[in-house]
């Protein structure tokens, strides 16, 4: 059985550190606080590093995916709440934390994630906290999700070279992208809104985030990959094929 309140550095006085902390560093919406100290940050990493679940740090969640620190995630969660928005699409659920955070803020929440197995552990997750309005599709952020389209707001947790011109699509007249962009260590995280004379864009943050990475472009560097190692060995790989996310 998951234990949601925790003990001793998952407790709830060092959640409530965690929250001065915050506090401290310019998030100051009460709500979005709040759901910081309600979200039991602990359960969304691997049972070793939960000791370290409340510390204002990233954590890895396996594949070469990271668990956004608690700062980044308040503020970008503070950013897009400046517009109310009912209905918010976000790009990479990773560990769900982020997913769970927005989940208090909103009508609906739909999430794309594509790899598989973080897709898995992030719904269970969600049902242990009796979240019923996210859902969560295994299928590739570059595509957004336009079955629910537009959005009032959309959070995307890894950073593309450039916003992909589907999620301004996506995106309703008066809503709100919040996205960081870039590559490695030249990252922005920007503000983009969206109204009908058009698109406005400034900067909020420097930040860091693993890269936004689409299945088309995944499935193609692992097959050259695949190529370069069955070549090497002599052996033909006709046979050798990759469909979908992972």
């Amino acid at each position: 059985m998951t234990d949601l309140k925790g003990i001793g550095m998952t407790s709830q006085r060092t959640r409530n550190r965690l929250v001065e902390r915050l506090r401290e560093q310019g998030i100051t919406d009460p709500s979005v606080l709040t759901a910081i100290n309600e979200v039991p940050r602990h359960i969304f990493v691997d049972e070793a590093l939960a000791q370290r679940a409340y510390e204002d740090t990233s954590l890895p969640i396996g594949f070469n995916q990271t668990l956004s620190q608690p700062f980044i995630v308040a503020l970008m969660t503070q950013i897009l709440l400046e517009i109310k928005p009912r209905v918010i699409l976000e790009v990479g659920t990773g560990s769900g934390y982020q997913t769970a955070v927005l989940s208090k803020f909103c009508d609906q929440l739909y999430s794309v994630e594509r790899i598989s197995d973080l897709v898995k552990k992030a719904r269970q997750r969600l049902r242990t906290l009796s979240i019923d309005n996210a859902t969560i599709y295994h299928s590739d952020g570059f595509e957004g999700l336009e079955r629910h389209a537009p959005y009032d707001g959309i959070l995307v947790t890894a950073a593309p070279k450039e916003i992909p011109e589907v999620l301004l699509d996506q995106l309703a007249d008066g809503g709100r992208i919040v996205a960081p962009v870039g590559l490695d260590l030249n990252q922005d995280l920007k503000i983009i809104d969206k109204s009908e004379n058009g698109l406005v864009e400034r900067n909020a943050n420097k930040v860091r985030f693993v890269p936004l990475v689409s299945c088309k472009s995944y499935r193609a560097n692992t097959r050259l990959s695949a190529n370069a190692i069955f070549s090497n060995r002599g052996i033909s790989n006709g046979l050798f094929s990759i469909d979908g996310c992972v």
